[in-house]
């Protein structure tokens, strides 16, 4: 049966273009998630995300989404000291300027991705740049509006940018994820992933840090050692409601590296809303929080 779905799922991935937005995101749904996509009256989290691709369409979604154009709308919004600083951006990957790149760097793709996207150099001596391109190249292919129907990316520009390598010298090989889950514009939790280059954890935490008890996405088990709470947790959650002001849902990314924060991403849709819950009563929590802009559509 996994078999049977794998090839539905890569004949939809292929030949979806032809097929309307709802009814590609009802396919998608049924496969990846074992039931029906409920538009006419969504009620959990994740139908809501569905929802919010098809309805909530504004054009500053792209700007937002846009790894390059975020970092103004964000120095606009809380100041450029929280934004990782950029060296370099380029067109394709065969014109990166490596000679002008420190020792340490970032690349990745300004359009989405995901880790595929996302080239960590610590050190350029040793760097396989061959290797490098490829991947980027890859992921310049790559196309998450037409795949996952994430309307923001649809029109993001597809470019590379060099970022600085940002670490912590108590733990230099993991960098934890602060990612804020914010409804209209108020944060709610604290979701924590850790250990992305060993044995990738993620555990959610409220305001006061107290340990929550249910999985997003279900696949993902705790830490075996519970993430300590950060230096900077106030002026993160701070930051995360003045950044998700006036939207109904979005997640707002960042770090904290030797107690000095950066802003990581803005992501409208988690896991592309088909992550799952475990317990499932939490899908129905998250989702009683998200209040949809627009009624009475015509599904």
């Amino acid at each position: 049966m996994n078999r049977i779905k794998g090839y539905i799922l890569k004949f939809l991935y292929e030949y979806g273009n032809f097929i309307p937005d709802s009814v590609y995101l009802r396919c998608l749904f049924f496969l990846k998630m074992g039931k029906r996509l409920n538009l006419k009256n969504p009620e959990t989290f994740c139908e809501k995300l569905q929802w919010l691709k098809l309805y909530d369409r504004k054009p500053e979604y792209t700007r937002m989404v846009d790894k390059l154009a975020v970092k103004d709308y964000v120095s606009e919004i809380i100041g450029d000291e929280y934004v990782i600083p950029t060296l370099g951006a380029w067109e394709k990957p065969e014109d990166i300027e490596w000679d002008k790149l420190p020792q340490k760097f970032v690349l990745k793709t300004t359009h989405g991705g995901g880790s595929t996207g996302v080239v960590i150099c610590k050190d350029k001596t040793t760097l396989n740049k061959n290797q490098a391109i490829i991947r980027l190249k890859q992921s310049m292919k790559q196309d998450i509006y037409r795949v996952l129907r994430e309307w923001p990316y649809k029109n993001v520009p597809r470019r590379i940018i060099a970022e600085k390598y940002i670490s912590s010298k108590d733990k230099p090989d993991d960098l934890p994820d602060y990612k804020f889950f914010c409804f209209n514009g108020e944060p709610k939790y604290c979701q924590v992933i850790s250990g992305r280059e060993t044995d990738e954890r993620i555990d959610f935490f409220d305001y006061e840090w107290n340990h929550q008890p249910f999985h997003e996405p279900k696949k993902y088990a705790f830490a075996d050692l519970e993430p300590q709470r950060p230096t900077n947790l106030n002026k993160m959650w701070e930051l995360a409601k003045q950044l998700s002001k006036g939207l109904s849902f979005a997640r707002i990314d960042f770090y904290e590296v030797d107690q000095i924060l950066y802003f990581g991403e803005i992501t409208f849709f988690p896991t592309s809303g088909m992550g799952d819950f475990e317990p499932k009563e939490w899908d129905y929590l998250f989702g009683s929080w998200i209040k949809l802009p627009l009624k009475n559509k015509k599904l």
